[in-house]
């Protein structure tokens, strides 16, 4: 029998729309502790978020080159299950996290070309998930959630020695194609699912994860 595709919706703001990611299926839940996000969240508001969230379902923290007191802060209050990390960080800094704060960890890699994919591996090792997302223009303002794609298709047949997620411009339109070029057995969706920047549609959300999990 074939697994479903996992699912996390990231920078979840709201508990009725926590709620729905739920209902619909989700398998990871996402909160943003970069201050520049329009889906940012201090460490209380997501200490009340993921509060009812089971341990059924992945709770992930999403940092941009966080330090150590940032990420000591959120420990001491928010019940997470992953770090995820968005920034430059060096493989050096993952493995140093992880070993510190006894945390798994998810590193985002920026993908252009098949040379940044090459690049990742330096993080297969030293991250428990691996996290393959669009590289953000030099205009950007975010790292991630920049509603961006790339040639899905690049992932095709690689083999890592650490689970990875899809994520960069999926919307619940181009989910199932991206899982098809990618060959993806789990995505990571944000903007794809709002009606505004750093608004969740629940509605969006429920067909997002039905297109995926459907889609193999």
């Amino acid at each position: 029998m074939t697994t479903a595709v996992k699912v996390k919706i990231c920078g979840l703001t709201d508990e009725d729309v926590v709620e729905a990611a739920m209902e619909a299926g989700a398998d990871f839940l996402g909160v943003v502790f970069f201050e520049k996000s329009p889906r940012h969240v201090d460490v209380e508001r997501a200490a009340e978020i993921l509060q009812w969230v089971p341990e059924e379902i992945a709770r992930v923290g999403l940092f941009v080159d966080p330090d150590d007191a940032l990420l000591t802060r959120v420990m001491n209050n928010v019940r997470l299950d992953f770090f995820q990390l968005h920034g430059q960080e060096t493989p050096e800094r993952v493995e140093a996290i992880r070993q510190e704060f006894g945390m798994p960890v998810i590193k985002a890699v920026g993908i252009s070309t098949a040379a940044d994919l090459d690049a990742a591996l330096a993080y297969q090792d030293v991250a428990d998930w691996l996290l393959f997302d669009a590289k953000p223009s030099a205009e950007a303002a975010h790292p991630g959630g920049n509603a961006v794609a790339f040639d899905w298709s690049l992932l095709k047949n690689r083999q890592w020695s650490c689970p990875w997620l899809l994520a960069g411009g999926l919307t619940p339109d181009t989910v199932a194609e991206a899982i098809r070029l990618s060959g993806a057995l789990a995505v990571d969706v944000s903007s794809g699912v709002e009606r505004a920047p750093g608004v969740k549609d629940a509605d969006l959300i429920a067909r997002f994860i039905s297109n995926a999990k459907k889609s193999l």
